[in-house]
């Protein structure tokens, strides 16, 4: 278990292209949900575990995703990270390291939309990273377990944690969850431009170095207008109006 991270990176750059005709005029990460931008329900999360500064890097519709972070009066304070052309995910957490800082960091997509099981997961992620034997810890959910399309998973996770990818024509339990907490040392030996952070990911599973918390609350896969629809209709037969 390491000190809980003070800063985290929100990735809200990407073009959000099956999402469309929703995003045609805004970033998908201000896209409503529950009542709320779904940008907004991430940061919220960071700031219930204490995270006092989150980089969010920005593309498509920068100019919007600006004018809601001033928006913000509350916590944690945002640095918008305007990418000229698109870095990716690891490309652009890379490109933010001297904002991030040293220690360990969240890593949250910004359309990553979940509520929290009995532990909050951004909690349950801090307990299970140790930083001699890893570079980092996923989020996972369990792939029966969406209301969406998810193909056939993405890892399968033994009971120490240790995850590896889903082989041809296999069907695995778990797909990524979109939030992850790591080691700026993850990306060592990755280039200096546009790259996925897949990539760091295959170097640390590879080297024994990346484990995976699986989520015990709800999560929501959100790829296309009809997902969207989806989720909002479960939060409105379990909780009516909208969250707070």
């Amino acid at each position: 278990m390491i000190t809980p991270p003070r800063t985290a990176m929100l990735l809200a750059a990407g073009l959000a292209t099956r999402m469309r005709p929703l995003t045609d005029h805004t970033a998908k990460p201000l896209l409503p949900l529950g009542g709320r931008p779904l940008l907004d329900h991430a940061l919220d999360h960071l700031a219930a575990v204490g995270v006092e500064t989150a980089v969010v890097n920005a593309h498509w519709h920068a100019d919007l995703l600006a004018a809601h972070l001033r928006a913000r009066t509350t916590p944690p304070g945002t640095i918008l990270r305007r990418e000229a052309s698109l870095l990716e995910t690891g490309g652009g957490v890379k490109a933010a390291l001297d904002l991030l800082g040293p220690a360990p960091f969240f890593v949250v997509n910004g359309d990553a939309f979940w509520l929290d099981g009995p532990t909050p997961a951004l909690s349950r992620l801090i307990t299970a990273f140790d930083p001699e034997a890893m570079d980092g810890v996923l989020l996972v959910h369990r792939t029966a377990q969406v209301r969406a399309d998810v193909g056939f998973g993405d890892f399968a996770v033994d009971k120490w944690g240790a995850l590896r990818r889903r082989a041809e024509r296999e069907v695995v339990p778990y797909v990524y969850a979109g939030l992850q907490l790591i080691s700026p040392r993850l990306l060592d030996g990755t280039p200096d431009d546009s790259f996925s952070i897949n990539r760091a990911w295959d170097t640390a599973m590879a080297a024994g170095r990346l484990r995976a918390v699986v989520h015990d609350g709800l999560w929501f896969h959100l790829s296309t207008p009809a997902d969207l629809v989806e989720a909002e209709a479960i939060l409105r037969a379990r909780f009516g109006g909208g969250m707070r």
